[in-house]
C-alpha cells in the first residue's frame, strides 16, 4: 500500500538572548512548569501571529482581524469621495449587519455621548484585506438606500442595518490563504468558520530558565549638563530572560488541500507550504524589539513528512538539559532532540515516515535520526515540499 503525507511535522531549537518576546498582563515574562522545573515560555498565539505577519509579507496575502470593520469602510468610501456624514452612516449599517454591535462613546467631562454612526462589531471580523474594498463596493451599490437610512446611535433610532445581511455574510465568508491556515472563527456568520490547518505549540526552553529583573534610569538632558542638579527624571524595571527554545509546529495537509479547495481559486498548496514554511522558521515576535533585538536564527530546522500522525518531540526536554563543557544549552539541546527521535523512530518504525531532513548554520554532521543535511533553508523546504508532491494522493490531496 502506497503510504500518502498527511502531516507535515516542524521542529526547531533557536536560542534567544536577554528578551521578552511575549508578556503576561503584569508584563512578566512567560514561563511553565514542565519536568518540576522552570521554563520560560513564549505562547502559541506569540509565535503564531509573528509567523502570520511574515507569511503576508513573504505571499502578499493581507488579512484584517478587527471590531472596527464599518470604520474601515468608511475610511474607504471617504477615499473615493463619499461626504463624511453618509460615510460614517454607511460603515456603521456595514458593522450592524454583522450581528451584535456596540455604539462607541466619547466622554466629555463626567458624561458620556455616543458618537453617531461609529458602531463596533462585538466579535473580532477576521477577513481578506479585500474585503474591505467589496463591502465599500457594496455600498456603492446601495447608496440611495443608505442616503434614506436612518443613524445607528446608542438610543437606536436604526436598531438594525438597512443593508441585506446575507450579502455581507457573504463578503465576510471570503478567506485567502492566510486563512486557510490559520483557520477562523466567526459564530456570527454561518459558515464562515475555517478549521485551521497548521497547530503550533508554545515554545518553552530546553533547560530551565528564570527570569531577570532589569532596572533602569532615564536622564534629563537639561538638568544632567547643570552642576546643582542631580539623579535621573525617571526609574523603573522591567523582566526579562534569556534561553534555549524547542519550538513545533505541523501542518496537517489534508485539511490545508481542503481548505484551499474550498475558496474556489488556483492556490497551490505546495507554494503555501512554502510560504508558511519559510515564515516560521525565520519568525521571532517582535515584543520590546527596539531594547533587545532578538533577531537570531534556529540552531537547528528538522522537518518530516509523515503519513501517520504528528508527533511532537517535547518529551525529550521534560528533563531539562544541561550545559555542555564548554558552557551553552544549543549543543545538548540538538543533542537531546536527536536521541530523541531514534527512539520515536524505534517505537513507531518508520514505514510512515516519508521524508526526514534538517538544516543548521553551524552544524555539519548529526545522527541518522534526523535524515540527511540539506544546504540552507531553501534546499531543506524544497526537499519537504517536494516529498508532499510526490506522495500526493491520487484523490487530489496532498
Amino acid at each position: 500500500m502506497t503510504v500518502r503525507a498527511r502531516f507535515l511535522d516542524i521542529h526547531i531549537i533557536q536560542s534567544v538572548p536577554f528578551a521578552n518576546l511575549n508578556r503576561d498582563d503584569t508584563n512578566s515574562v512567560k514561563t511553565v512548569l514542565f519536568g518540576g522545573k522552570l521554563r520560560t515560555r513564549v505562547s502559541s498565539q506569540s509565535w503564531k501571529r509573528a509567523t502570520r505577519v511574515e507569511f503576508e509579507r513573504i505571499t502578499g496575502n493581507s488579512t484584517l482581524r478587527t471590531r472596527r470593520i464599518g470604520e474601515a469602510v468608511t475610511r474607504e468610501l471617504a477615499d473615493r469621495g463619499w461626504p463624511q456624514e453618509l460615510a460614517e452612516r454607511a460603515g456603521a449599517h456595514i458593522a450592524a449587519s454583522v450581528g451584535k454591535f456596540e455604539v462607541e462613546e466619547k466622554t466629555e467631562g463626567k458624561t458620556k455621548t455616543a458618537i453617531p454612526n461609529r458602531v463596533i462589531t462585538n466579535a473580532m471580523v477576521y477577513v481578506p484585506q479585500a474585503a474591505v474594498r467589496e463591502l465599500a463596493d457594496y455600498a456603492e451599490e446601495h447608496r440611495q438606500t443608505l442616503e434614506a437610512a436612518k443613524d445607528i446611535t446608542k438610543k437606536g433610532e436604526a436598531k438594525a442595518s438597512a443593508l441585506p445581511k446575507a450579502a455581507v455574510d457573504a463578503i465576510l465568508r471570503s478567506r485567502n490563504d492566510v486563512i486557510n491556515l490559520f483557520g477562523r472563527m466567526l459564530a456570527e456568520v454561518d459558515r464562515a468558520g475555517v478549521d485551521g490547518a497548521v497547530q503550533v505549540a508554545h515554545a518553552m526552553t530546553t533547560h530551565e530558565a528564570d527570569a531577570d529583573l532589569d532596572y533602569f534610569t532615564a536622564v534629563d538632558d537639561l538638568t544632567s549638563t547643570w552642576q546643582d542638579t542631580t539623579g535621573s527624571a525617571h526609574m523603573g524595571h522591567a523582566e526579562f530572560s534569556a534561553g534555549t527554545f524547542y519550538r513545533y509546529a505541523t501542518v496537517d495537509l489534508d485539511e490545508l488541500t481542503r481548505n484551499l479547495a474550498g475558496t474556489g481559486t488556483t492556490a497551490d498548496v505546495h507554494e503555501v507550504l512554502t510560504g508558511f514554511l519559510t515564515a516560521f522558521t525565520l519568525a521571532v515576535p517582535q515584543a520590546k524589539k527596539n531594547s533587545t533585538a532578538p533577531h537570531t536564527l534556529p540552531h537547528l530546522v528538522h522537518f518530516a513528512v509523515r503519513g501517520d500522525r504528528p508527533v511532537s518531540f517535547a518529551a525529550a526536554f521534560e528533563q531539562p538539559v544541561r550545559p555542555g563543557t564548554h558552557g551553552g544549552n544549543g549543543a545538548p539541546a540538538v543533542d537531546a532532540l536527536a536521541q530523541y527521535a531514534a527512539a520515536a523512530g524505534s517505537f513507531l518504525g518508520t514505514s510512515h515516515l516519508l521524508s526526514r531532513s534538517w538544516t543548521s548554520p553551524e552544524l555539519k554532521d548529526l545522527p541518522d535520526a534526523l535524515g540527511r543535511r540539506a544546504d540552507g533553508l531553501d534546499a531543506l523546504i524544497t526537499e519537504a515540499v517536494g516529498h508532499v508532491r510526490t506522495t500526493a494522493g491520487q484523490d487530489g490531496t496532498a
